[in-house]
């Protein structure tokens, strides 16, 4: 557990909250950040636990309603809007009044690195929120695509080598650049969703850029694999807030990270904050295999060894399963060896276990 002076030593070194994550019961990884210049609010989502949870329909209801009504209070003076991707449990589709009126709502590029049911939703969301504004959606027809790549081509990852998985990894990478081939095509085909930059609404695409706001710098990394190499769920960009010597950094859905360039990233940083997703062990033997989650448990230990963090939140994903702990055993303990603080958000924010570890 974390005590209140350290909390408050980090709450005045940089602002930051802890709004919504799935260690209070609901699926989310909400955080507002304030700096001297700006309030921001990233990821204002929240989805219901999956059926498996082992809690009642009324408990994960009133969880995911509670959940809400945190993210919509961090949204009332939020300067700034920042939404990784389009899933659920990271943005909401249905209330177009929440975006509108703030200095940006930085948003996941809907046009290049997305696959189609985010494409898809993304298209509903943005049309919904203009016609809202009473704003049509702007499309351009030109090719706009010049600087694709193969986000997965110089990845040093894919030259590890996993003894006998390699064959069975080289089959999957084969497939996953087929698959790449194919969302490049599509890509090309799809009339481009413009940003939108008027006085009632400001949605720009922020992969790979940098914006200041004052003192305070959002680098926002390119778009990042959901997971594994190629993995079909998509993309997701992770953003480094900074201010003076403070440095936070924010990730959504890498899962883990399982990929090493990825913790390559984070380690260059040098964050103080750093708030990471896990691996989703509630999917293992399903969508995660034991190769990558030792893959993403070395990864974590390498950034405890490499990075000279004041706390770790590591929470997303993982506290959806009771042996979550367990599971991941090794790297609770490394960082305790370590002497570093790494804590769910809902032991850093209330002092107490995971939800999950009280059912």
């Amino acid at each position: 557990m974390i005590s209140y002076l350290k909390q408050f030593i980090l709450y005045i070194m940089l602002k930051f909250k802890l709004v919504q994550f799935d260690s209070y019961g609901a699926k989310s990884s909400c955080v507002k950040v304030v700096t001297n210049d700006i309030r921001m609010v990233i990821d204002p989502g929240v989805a219901i636990m999956h059926p498996s949870f082992p809690a009642s329909i009324d408990d994960k209801v009133r969880w995911l309603e509670e959940g809400r009504l945190r993210i919509y209070s961090s949204l009332q003076d939020a300067d700034i809007i920042i939404i990784t991707h389009y899933h659920y449990d990271h943005f909401i589709p249905d209330d177009p009044t929440i975006y509108g009126e703030r200095l940006a709502s930085f948003l996941k590029n809907p046009n290049v690195y997305i696959n189609d049911s985010q494409r898809e939703r993304a298209k509903v969301f943005l049309e919904a929120l203009s016609n809202y504004y009473d704003l049509e959606i702007s499309y351009t027809v030109e090719k706009r695509f010049v600087n694709i790549y193969d986000p997965g081509k110089n990845l040093r990852s894919l030259e590890i080598d996993f003894g006998d998985y390699n064959k069975r990894r080289r089959e999957l990478i084969n497939r996953g650049r087929a698959w790449f081939r194919k969302r490049l095509s599509n890509w090309k085909e799809w009339k481009y969703i413009n940003e939108v930059i008027c006085e009632k609404l400001r949605i720009i695409y922020p992969e790979n850029s940098i914006y200041r706001f004052g003192d305070t710098k959002l680098i926002f990394t390119p778009p990042l694999f959901h997971g594994i190499e190629y993995s079909r769920v998509g993309w997701v960009y992770s953003v480094l807030i900074v201010e003076g010597e403070n440095k936070l950094f924010y990730s959504s859905d890498l899962n883990g990270p399982i990929i090493e360039d990825y913790a390559d990233i984070i380690i260059k940083y040098q964050p103080n904050i750093i708030i990471l997703d896990g691996p989703m062990t509630y999917m293992l033997g399903y969508t995660l295999n034991r190769i990558n989650l030792s893959r993403c448990l070395e990864n974590v230990k390498r950034i405890i060894d490499n990075v000279d963090f004041d706390v770790m939140i590591w929470d997303h994903h993982l506290p959806r399963e009771k042996r979550f702990r367990e599971r991941t055993a090794e790297v609770w303990e490394y960082a305790y060896k370590k002497d570093k603080l790494l804590l769910t958000a809902r032991e850093y924010s209330f002092n107490k276990p995971p939800l999950i570890e009280e059912l």
